[in-house]
């Protein structure tokens, strides 16, 4: 009861930005303006905390080039490309977002990283990556997306189709907190008005589940906090299954 009462103050808070998604004016703004411009700049922030765990996470990407030693990999969700500089030299990078608004701020990243080779952009969602060919990748990248996508079996289950045999898929992403902690008593309080401004966020998703119930041949999960002011999305796993 206290988490519908307080869902109710929070979307009388909110009732601007529910009234403009009525109207259908939110989404659209929210998806070309709004989120690139905000996770830009909380992108900053969550970076900096994020720096060393992902430095030691694609440590070891070179490991999965193909035999010719060439390493071609998908990043599903680039957003502003923050894991661009983590790229091992000469890394065909194809990109990939749902969002084409984040295509200036991925510029940027671009002109800033030229150590790699950029591939293709392709807006496209996690779950339908059709424009990429089956067994095509030795590596996909997934970082803060898996919380958004619709479908999160369709995702992983595309993630296998364009990877080959003993290629890998590396995630970092937040997730439900313990559910006897107070930090997800507030993600249920925070949930439907935070996916209304979020575009589709979800705080509430146990990812690592669905992950252990994917088809890799091998997975490895680390659980982690990344505390960040006034967000109540500081639970992270991360690491990277093998096809």
């Amino acid at each position: 009861a206290s988490v519908l009462l307080l869902r109710a103050c929070l979307a009388l808070l909110a009732m601007p930005i529910y009234l403009l998604s009525v109207l259908g004016i939110w989404g659209p703004f929210c998806k070309k303006v709004f989120f690139p411009y905000f996770l830009e700049k909380i992108g900053t922030i969550h970076e900096g905390k994020a720096k060393k765990y992902k430095q030691e996470l694609f440590r070891n990407l070179p490991d999965f080039s193909s035999s010719s030693g060439q390493l071609k990999l998908l990043e599903i969700g680039t957003g502003c490309g923050t894991n661009f500089q983590f790229y091992p030299p000469g890394c065909k990078v194809t990109c990939t977002d749902i969002n084409p608004g984040f295509q200036q701020s991925l510029l940027r990243s671009m002109k800033k990283n030229q150590h790699i080779q950029y591939e293709d952009f392709l807006v496209a969602a996690g779950e339908d990556l059709h424009q990429v060919p089956s067994g095509s990748m030795d590596v996909v990248v997934c970082t803060l997306v898996l919380c958004s996508v619709r479908s999160l079996n369709d995702t992983l289950r595309e993630v296998l189709r364009v990877l080959r045999p003993g290629g890998a898929f590396y995630f970092l992403e937040h997730v439900a907190a313990n559910p006897a902690s107070w930090m997800y008593f507030w993600q249920q309080v925070y949930y439907p008005t935070w996916k209304l401004i979020f575009d589709g966020c979800c705080l509430t998703r146990a990812i690592q589940k669905d992950l252990e119930l994917a088809s890799f041949s091998e997975l490895k999960v680390q659980h982690m906090s990344i505390p960040l002011p006034w967000m109540p999305i500081e639970p992270h796993i991360i690491g990277y299954g093998v096809k």
